[in-house]
């Protein structure tokens, strides 16, 4: 497999499990199973909450400006990529986290809002930094090990103070860079673990541990460590793109999220082949703010080749 079918197996594959989970977003556990008992019978882009069948959320929302400032500064520029978010965020999108809004709009500059709102509320290890991760991933997998981290670490703390946020985006940008290698990223969590900042790698060594199970979780899988923990456990405990998304929509709570990561880890480990046509089909994202933009698989493939160029 090649690196462009494991570059557009991530983008498009963590679009479409933010768009499966979206519809059952703080529902209870085993609701996706229960809805659509027979996997590879259909309908399960059903929309739902707010959502249209196949519509992606914020997730894929905010991984899009991501790419589209990657791609149009020719790099990394941190002041453009909040511009850009905050061009959407003041667009009244669907949904937006509570912390990323705050900071967003609390106006204060990109290289200082996160900070500030931190400091006031001492509380910013969401994994909403960690939703948005599957564009820059492919981007910088080819820079090497520690600049792909670097980078995690930098677009992650324009929303997020906490550095357990920037440390679990760190994560996830390596796994995928590994899975590019051809190599297998959870053979690598050990090595990977190495380069985590001390402060947080006690807990990442927790939840990526083999032997961990959701349900040992001692928060919300809203928050970053959780989050990345139950999307590896989900692409360890099956066997192919469609039962790992499953299994993360079957956890419940943060579904859209924690099944987007888990599509963006098993789309690199699996490539764009295993993601379901009847579920990339249907799948389409608006960008409010700006315009009538509505990105479908075709833009979707189009921004995976030019970030994994």
């Amino acid at each position: 497999m090649n690196r462009m079918q494991r570059a557009a197996g991530v983008i498009v594959g963590s679009a479409v499990g933010d768009a499966l989970g979206g519809p059952f977003e703080f529902g209870p556990g085993g609701a996706f199973s229960a809805r659509f008992p027979e996997p590879g019978a259909g309908g399960e882009m059903c929309g739902g909450g707010g959502w249209d069948p196949g519509e992606a959320t914020d997730d894929t929302q905010m991984a899009v400006l991501v790419a589209d400032s990657l791609l149009e500064r020719g790099g990394l520029d941190l002041a453009d990529i909040f511009a850009r978010f905050q061009r959407w965020a003041a667009s009244e999108p669907k949904d937006i986290g509570l912390q990323t809004e705050d900071v967003l709009t609390n106006g204060h500059s990109w290289d200082r809002a996160a900070a500030v709102h931190f400091r006031i509320n001492q509380r910013a290890a969401g994994n909403g930094s960690l939703m948005r991760a599957s564009t820059s991933a492919v981007h910088f997998a080819a820079a090497g090990r520690e600049a792909a981290m670097d980078a995690a670490r930098r677009i992650a703390a324009l929303t997020h103070g906490d550095r357990a946020a920037w440390e679990g985006t760190a994560i996830f940008h390596e796994l995928v860079r590994v899975a590019f290698e051809g190599a297998d990223p959870l053979a690598a969590i050990p090595d990977t673990l190495a380069l985590v900042h001390p402060e947080h790698r006690g807990r990442y060594a927790t939840v990526l541990a083999p032997g961990w199970h959701p349900d040992q979780a001692t928060e919300f899988n809203g928050a970053v460590w959780p989050c990345l923990g139950s999307a590896v456990w989900a692409l360890r405990t099956t066997t192919g793109f469609e039962d790992a998304i499953r299994a993360a929509i079957d956890l419940g709570g943060d579904t859209d999220t924690v099944a987007a990561v888990t599509g963006g880890l098993a789309g690199a480990y699996y490539g764009l082949e295993a993601v379901p046509v009847r579920w990339a089909q249907p799948l389409h994202v608006p960008l409010p703010g700006f315009g009538d933009r509505v990105l479908r698989v075709a833009e979707l493939l189009r921004l995976a080749e030019r970030l994994g160029g």
